[in-house]
């Protein structure tokens, strides 16, 4: 898990989840008699550490159960170990990981549903052709990273469904923390629409130039990672307003799910003094989902065994506090549950407005919408 690097505060935020999940277990007597340990290393958020942990998770710590760390850029450099030592892989928010290995023992905790690539970025397309009058072009940008190629991919596929010109098309540096000059040359195409797929650093760095510059489009956003994180909501505060990102939950009456109050009621009560992520919408709640999938798995089969465990996720339906989760294609949800979410009337850098309905806003998918689309975008 990325205990370090730019994915830490969601690393520690969702090993603090397991932890909890681990101990609330353990004092229901463990999981078919045995109690539940969590061993986990630093991967650094650096991809080149990801194999040798695998290799000591496996030969050294001879561990029954794998869940990856956070991110598509941590989870593809596990997979041949994984592969290779027939293990069940329990993935933690990857971009279709699994469409270049097929591996049947994996399953993805993101709800991308069966074509990842094309649902990523699909509700942000069709909220910008929602817009009075319709866009016709779009600029597209993001880090030159296994993540940013994935969702580009498939922003380009649905911007061609959608009709749009695609006028800038270009990605950058991951270490890149000056978007200044990407902002302007994307600016200058006075792109109607506007999608980044971007991590934490980068993510910051583009809202604060497209401020500078003063981009002038109808809509801004769309998968860029670290919004989620309430370090860089309360950092940003009013900068983010009417921009339309990606997330996966959201403190909005329409994903209510049951146990999820109890668990956010417990997880926040720790979070400040475990040094997390003090809010914990994003990947927490997850990442205990997770943990829930195995113990129904193990409990069901009476198991450890992989190929049994790997069967039964193939045609169970688990319950958990982000609701049924039903595995289809490749291991992913096999229905898409990606949120493309608002951030509307933000005043200030206060944290507690972030935990408030109306204030990110769900405007896709409609089972889950809380709020009304506003454009245009204004810097």
């Amino acid at each position: 898990m990325g205990l370090t690097g730019p994915a830490a505060p969601n690393g520690k935020a969702a090993l603090m989840s397991m932890q909890m999940y681990a101990q609330e277990v353990n004092a229901r007597g463990g999981i078919l008699g045995r109690p539940v340990e969590i061993v986990v290393y630093d991967d650094q958020t650096n991809p080149a550490t990801v194999p040798g942990i695998y290799s000591k998770l496996l030969d050294v710590d001879h561990v029954d159960l794998l869940i990856s760390g956070y991110g598509t850029n941590l989870q593809a450099p596990a997979m041949p170990t994984v592969m290779r030592r027939g293990k069940m892989f329990l993935g933690l928010f990857g971009l279709a990981v699994n469409d270049q290995f097929h591996y049947e023992r994996f399953f993805q905790m993101m709800p991308s549903g069966p074509d990842a690539r094309i649902a990523f970025s699909r509700g942000f397309f069709d909220l910008a052709m929602s817009m009075q009058p319709k866009p016709s072009t779009v600029a597209l940008t993001g880090a030159n990273a296994e993540f940013g190629h994935i969702a580009l991919e498939g922003a380009r596929e649905n911007a061609r469904n959608a009709g749009l010109k695609i006028v800038y098309d270009q990605k950058y540096p991951p270490s890149t923390v000056d978007a200044g000059p990407i902002m302007r040359a994307l600016a200058a195409t006075k792109p109607d629409v506007v999608f980044v797929a971007s991590y934490p650093p980068d993510s910051v760095a583009l809202i604060r130039a497209a401020n500078e510059v003063g981009l002038k489009a109808s809509m801004f956003g769309g998968g860029m990672i670290g919004l989620q994180y309430a370090t860089m909501k309360t950092q940003l505060g009013p900068l983010l307003n009417n921009i339309v990102y990606y997330d996966l939950n959201a403190p909005e009456p329409t994903m209510d799910f049951p146990g999820i109050k109890e668990f956010l009621t417990k997880y926040q009560s720790r979070a400040v003094q475990e040094g997390v992520d003090p809010l914990g919408y994003y990947l927490p709640p997850y990442a205990y989902s997770a943990m829930q999938i195995f113990e129904q798995a193990i409990v069901a089969t009476s198991s450890l065994d992989d190929a049994k465990l790997a069967a039964y996720a193939h045609q169970a339906t688990f319950n958990t506090i982000v609701g049924k989760i039903q595995f289809g294609n490749g291991g992913e949800w096999n229905a898409p549950r990606i949120l493309f979410v608002q951030f509307q009337d933000i005043v200030g850098n206060d944290l507690s407005q972030f935990k408030r309905p109306g204030k990110q806003v769900i405007l896709n998918p409609e089972p889950y919408k809380s709020g009304t689309f506003r454009y245009p975008y204004k810097a």
